[in-house]
């Protein structure tokens, strides 16, 4: 049995640590290189750094963040923000990423989840999609649909259609992460993480609303998710790494230990 993962995520905006709530009102709350070591030595199972107005400023990643990022942890590292090409994917790579997240380019011209997962590996392809719960209708029959450019424009696109696709693209992994439960802390969008992981067969990771150990056991069973992302849990110090894993440990999820 694959071990249920712990990732903790890192928005980054002009090299700070920041974080949102729905994705607006984003505030800078400290420093991700300081953050990423933390964790690290705390047992997490993997670190998620977006770079989060990359996409729409329309400019590459910041590589020297994730290179000191890279430099401070040795554990999966993914990376995601800007990347347009697969030219992007081999910098982010040489500076110190395992894998690759796209998301509102590869919305806008799908081929690159292809065209990385040939260059680099389907594995070291993470297909990352911003995702809001809207009335059903006949061009969103999920009730969910896609968004880019960090929360701004509204596709027109269904979610578990696009996961669909994305599987068959080529990509390795996904995040689901919920507009609607994004910071809230209030516990994942069940329904939506689970829809999505009975339609693919690459690993789903949950991301959005992680408040309490309650809600990461929730999202990984009834959920039916294979990782859970966290972020303003573990950054304000509510919770930490550690206790949240041991935590799960206790309830009798396959957990990674690091004793």
């Amino acid at each position: 049995m694959l071990s249920k993962r712990v990732i903790a995520c890192l928005d980054v905006r002009d090299g700070k640590l920041a974080k949102s709530v729905k994705f607006v009102d984003t505030k800078d709350i400290g420093d991700p290189v300081e953050k990423a070591r933390e964790y690290y030595l705390d047992g997490l199972d993997e670190l998620v750094f977006y770079d989060i107005t990359a996409s729409s400023d329309k400019r590459n990643i910041m590589l020297d963040v994730v290179e000191m990022v890279a430099n401070q942890v040795f554990i999966p590292l993914s990376v995601g923000g800007g990347i347009r090409s697969v030219s992007d994917a081999t910098d982010l790579r040489l500076a110190g990423a395992e894998k690759i997240n796209v998301n509102s380019a590869a919305v806008q011209r799908p081929e690159l989840i292809s065209e990385c997962a040939q260059a680099i590996g389907n594995q070291n392809v993470v297909l990352s999609m911003d995702i809001l719960k809207v009335p059903v209708s006949d061009d969103i029959p999920s009730g969910y649909e896609m968004v880019i450019n960090g929360g701004r424009t509204r596709m027109g696109i269904d979610a578990l259609a696009w996961a669909i696709r994305g599987e068959e693209l080529g990509a390795g992994e996904l995040v689901v992460n919920a507009i609607d439960a994004d910071g809230t802390k209030e516990g994942y969008e069940l329904n939506l993480t689970r829809m999505i992981s009975e339609a693919v067969r690459i690993p789903v990771i949950a991301s959005g609303g992680a408040g309490t150990p309650d809600h990461l056991y929730d999202v990984l069973t009834e959920g039916k998710a294979d990782a859970a992302l966290v972020a303003s849990m573990v950054h304000y110090g509510e919770y930490t790494v550690s206790g949240i894993k041991q935590e799960l440990h206790d309830r009798g999820l396959h957990i990674r230990m690091s004793w």
